[in-house]
């Protein structure tokens, strides 16, 4: 992937997994930029450029609750695959549902992982860990 910097976006709408994530890098030294969204509709906005933004710069990791208010994050993912230019953006889905349904809906919209976050607890640093070596090895879109 050679020195760019990947940049996170993190779609979440609850403040206390927000800030379980930002410890999470903190603990672990990952200095990457980190932009959060409070749903789906904003995410869009983030990475299209709407309004006064610029878009988000290439690469980034999206990382994406599925249970948010305005749109969800099935609905974020479908709106995205839909997309020419966003449509190979790499998104690991964290959230707390187990339905298989959401998870198999979630892999036929192509995400890089389903992560439930009962199963990271409040130890975000493996979440994180497991990231940091995802995007050092691993040659994300541009």
């Amino acid at each position: 992937m050679g020195t760019s910097t990947v940049n996170i976006l993190l779609v979440e709408d609850d403040d206390v997994d927000v800030e379980a994530v930002r410890r999470g890098l903190k603990r672990q030294k990952i200095a990457n930029p980190l932009t959060v969204a409070a749903d789906g509709i904003e995410a869009l906005a983030i990475l299209r450029g709407e309004g006064d933004r610029t878009p988000l710069a290439k690469p980034f990791i999206i990382l994406l609750d599925l249970n948010m208010p305005r749109m969800s994050g099935l609905e974020f993912l479908e709106a995205l695959r839909a997309d020419p230019v966003l449509s190979n953006s790499v998104v690991f889905v964290l959230t707390t549902s187990k339905d298989d349904e959401d998870k198999t809906q979630a892999y036929k919209q192509h995400v890089a992982g389903y992560i439930v976050k009962e199963n990271v607890g409040t130890a975000f640093v493996d979440l994180v860990t497991m990231l940091d070596c995802y995007w050092r090895v691993v040659e994300l879109p541009q």
